[in-house]
């Protein structure tokens, strides 16, 4: 359970934070910099007036479910005819291209940074600093002065990378959790990934869109109270994650996807389920940036040295832009565009679910320094990312 004293502080936070909350819109200071700097002035870095014990496995749901809401809500935004026709463009790119090249060239300089780590370690720092946030892109995905073409791609592969993603990091953690230090061909590794990247994009299409035609067909009727249609939001995205789980798919996917195939057509039906999903989705991403500040990153970052600075920053930088340059060649776009993308990848609620769930598979002693890397990056991301997002937004409207 989390702690009564965290609640009490997130929900004052978040009064105090709204009061400004549009003014913190058009400035370098982004929501979750504030949280998390109040997260860590106020705990065991800062004046210790807060000492919470970690809770790995309340802060992992929380995290889960933050994203599941997340994906769903930025999924149901995009327009499917867009990413119909774009599919072969700069989704696909960034996704099946860009994506293994991160990976690659992040497992590559961490051999080289870290020789004498175990390479299935290694990988799993790779592959967790691989997916980008759907929540610190908020800021680049709602602005206006982004095209939409740009707007559309950082979304559709921030909202799929996370759970393209998670099956290998599950593979990795296994090996390193079984002590064999190979693959078991007994394991039915490529089966299981198999099913995680077919089976949760069918399932949670089909609940998105046949829950949005049953939402409308009720709306329609005039059984349905708009309270409920709201709630429909948190009932299909958990619906689509669960369900997935189930039958081995990938929840975070089939979260996605329930989104992007909402079946949902009366505008002010799905303003309701967007508009309460982006609440709820909110508070629960500042309240995780709270914990990260106040509990994660005092817990960490005794293990940090020059070496896991040096590899934070270059998972920001030279890991994450090289590949998606590459991938971005022959699309057209000007050069400032493809930096954009590739600058815009940030790491944040994604990274940190996977950090917990590597926690609970391998435990913390003995990759206290590999995982205190990810929190590193983590916060350099939010304040990196947070600060140059306004300016390199309107960048677009100015060229």
């Amino acid at each position: 359970m989390l702690d009564h004293q965290l609640i009490v502080l997130a929900a004052i936070i978040i009064l105090l934070f709204g009061l400004f909350s549009k003014i913190s819109e058009r400035s370098i200071i982004s929501a979750p910099m504030v949280f998390v700097s109040i997260g860590l002035i106020v705990g065991p870095l800062g004046f210790s007036w807060l000492h919470l014990e970690t809770d790995t496995q309340g802060i992992q749901v929380l995290a889960e479910l933050t994203l599941i809401i997340i994906l769903f809500v930025d999924a149901s935004f995009i327009k499917l005819a867009h990413i119909k026709s774009r599919l072969k463009g700069l989704p696909a790119r960034l996704l099946l291209i860009g994506l293994p090249l991160t990976m690659a060239l992040g497992t590559a300089t961490a051999i080289v940074i870290f020789p004498e780590t175990d390479i299935w370690l290694l990988l799993v720092l790779a592959l967790i600093l691989s997916p980008t946030d759907a929540a610190l892109g908020q800021a680049v995905v709602k602005s206006e002065s982004v095209p939409s073409n740009i707007r559309d791609s950082i979304s559709a592969e921030s909202g799929l990378n996370d759970g393209i993603s998670l099956p290998p990091i599950f593979v990795c953690l296994a090996v390193i959790a079984s002590g064999l230090g190979h693959i078991s061909a007994e394991d039915h590794w490529f089966t299981f990934m198999a099913m995680q990247l077919t089976l949760g994009p069918l399932i949670g299409g089909a609940i998105g869109y046949i829950g949005g035609k049953l939402i409308e067909f009720s709306h329609n009727k005039d059984w349905m109270d708009t309270v409920f249609q709201r709630l429909t939001c948190l009932s299909l995205a958990i619906l689509a994650y669960a369900c997935a789980e189930l039958f081995e798919g990938n929840g975070f996917i089939a979260a996605f996807s329930a989104g992007l195939f909402l079946g949902v057509k009366n505008i002010s039906v799905r303003e309701r389920i967007q508009e309460f999903g982006e609440t709820e989705g909110q508070m629960l991403t500042l309240f995780v940036f709270v914990i990260l500040g106040l509990i994660i990153v005092p817990a960490f970052s005794p293990f940090w040295d020059v070496k896991a600075l040096a590899y934070a920053l270059l998972s920001l930088t030279i890991i994450r832009i090289v590949p998606v340059l590459v991938c971005l060649i022959g699309t057209g776009l000007t050069n400032y565009s493809k930096f954009f993308i590739a600058w815009f990848g940030p790491r944040g609620i994604a990274s940190i679910l996977y950090l917990l769930i590597a926690l609970d598979k391998i435990g913390k002693t003995g990759h206290e320094y590999i995982l205190s890397i990810i929190v590193l990056t983590v916060l350099l991301s939010i304040f990196a990312h947070g600060i140059t997002a306004v300016s390199m937004s309107h960048h677009f409207k100015r060229s």
